[in-house]
């Protein structure tokens, strides 16, 4: 068994009598029918439906301390506990940072120990199970779990084949909705709760049949690094290259334009070099070559 201890990963503590229906109305995922131990993959939105933050919430149960973790990008955590403590008002609501604990991942098996909250990555079932443990001994709790740890490059590695994008790395928060980071297709967005911050805007992307930008894999054959470099379709602005790791990669890209630069004869390109795009298997929406 391999797991990863996620370093730019935070947690927070979301709890009291009102924050369950507190964070249904806020987030783009249903909290209301949230189990214990069970975790949803959401986000916090601007009014105009871009993505301010995205993080999983786990259900605690009531007997190992209740509410609901946060595990968030660390590097947003701060503005999180900030933003959510701007909206609960009168709300019954406490909103903590949780420094004392960690998340990590296993790759492939899932604990058999008891050693922290445990949950299965909801975006995809390849993704693992992810670990809320406490901070201070973490790795030893891994490893006497049976793990062998392993770098959390190996895991940014299992995710880029998956063509699951990551912010900060493959689209930038404030300037991103939910559709074009694939939000709707890895179960970040539920279109039947009804009212979240932002949720007329998105609802109104989803009912004119999606984007026409978004998050999708591409592979390539070059060590040349292509984090941040602009993607062309001939010689045409196509977007940009974000997170790469042997040979695979995620670009942010018009798809209307890459459709016609490819019905056209053009090809994909990031820095001259050659790019090919890969379905992944989550992909619902029409991808730029299906019908060429």
């Amino acid at each position: 068994m391999r797991a990863a201890i996620l370093p730019e990963r935070a947690v927070l503590h979301v709890r009291g009598g009102d924050a369950r229906h507190f964070l249904h109305n806020l987030v783009t995922s249903n909290v209301e029918t949230l189990l214990p131990n069970e975790a949803r993959f959401a986000a916090l939105l601007t009014p105009q439906g871009k993505i301010l933050f995205d993080f999983f919430v786990l259900a605690v149960p009531e007997d190992e301390g209740g509410g609901f973790l946060f595990d968030a990008p660390k590097a947003l955590a701060a503005d999180l506990l900030k933003r959510l403590g701007f909206y609960k008002l009168r709300a019954k609501v406490e909103v903590e940072s949780k420094p004392d604990l960690a998340v990590a991942v296993s790759l492939d098996e899932k604990p058999t120990q008891e050693i922290g909250f445990i949950f299965a990555d909801p975006r995809h079932a390849k993704l693992g199970t992810r670990i809320i443990l406490p901070a201070a001994d973490a790795e030893a709790a891994l490893r006497n779990a049976g793990f062998s740890l392993v770098s959390e490059e190996e895991w940014q590695a299992l995710r880029i084949s998956l063509g699951v994008p990551e912010g900060g790395k493959d689209f930038v928060y404030g300037d991103t909705f939910p559709h074009e980071a694939d939000m709707d297709q890895l179960e970040g967005v539920d279109f039947a709760k009804g009212c979240f911050v932002g949720q007329e805007v998105v609802s109104r992307i989803q009912h004119k049949g999606g984007a026409r930008t978004r998050v999708v894999p591409v592979a390539y054959s070059d060590s040349k690094p292509l984090e941040g470099v602009e993607v062309k379709i001939g010689e045409k602005q196509a977007g940009f290259f974000g997170s790469a790791a042997n040979g695979r990669g995620l670009a942010k890209l018009r798809l209307d334009r890459v459709e016609d630069g490819l019905k056209a004869g053009e090809s994909l390109s990031a820095g001259n070099i050659p790019l090919t795009l890969v379905k992944p298997d989550w992909a619902k929406f029409p991808f730029p070559g299906d019908s060429v």
